[in-house]
């Protein structure tokens, strides 16, 4: 028996045409879509081949799977869990799929903001949206710092035709920065 999807939220594309999403429950509820009873018994992460084809789950152990980005050669894919509070990176295989997840940063604070959006910059670092706004952090964890906001930051994308500035969703605003670093170029 075929099965809907949950609610498929953030997405990210390959270099290769492949798309890659997380599909949580969140647009089957009042607060953020519309009332609806989940079919699937997980939240998963898939990926849909190039030619729109094949339709491949990822991985389904995540509580609440949303933002997701790759480091700018593709080989890993982060993916964030807003209800854990952390974000996992896994090892991307040749042929698309992904092995090796694991815990690659936790942001848990008494500040508003939820784990949520996430973009990768050209260096390789991560911008997650978070408590108290986007911390950022370096391709081995460690935290470089936060950009902090009057409101709660959802997501997040790069922009310009530098790709040096960073737009922001907040909760009732749209903000944007100007950074020293490009991120990484959407085709």
């Amino acid at each position: 028996m075929v099965k809907k999807l949950n609610s498929p939220n953030d997405v990210v594309v390959k270099s290769d045409g492949s798309i890659y999403f997380t599909d949580p429950p969140y647009g089957l509820t009042a607060e953020f879509g519309n009332l609806g009873e989940q079919e699937l018994p997980f939240q998963g992460v898939y990926r849909l081949s190039a030619d729109g084809k094949t339709l491949t789950l990822l991985v389904d152990d995540f509580n609440k799977p949303n933002g997701l980005a790759f480091s700018p050669d593709e080989s890993l894919l982060y993916i964030d869990d807003t209800d854990e509070a952390h974000v996992r990176v896994f090892d991307v295989k040749p042929h698309g799929t992904i092995t090796n997840g694991r815990i690659f940063i936790e942001l848990k604070g008494t500040e508003e903001g939820a784990v949520d959006g996430m973009k990768i910059d050209s260096e390789g670092n991560a911008y997650v949206t978070g408590p108290g706004g986007i911390s950022i952090f370096d391709p081995s964890g460690k935290k470089l710092g936060r950009i902090d906001l009057p409101e709660v930051a959802a997501n997040i994308a790069w922009g310009d035709k530098d790709w040096k500035t960073l737009y922001i969703t907040g909760s009732t605003s749209l903000y944007r920065i100007r950074l020293a670093i490009e991120g990484i170029k959407v085709p």
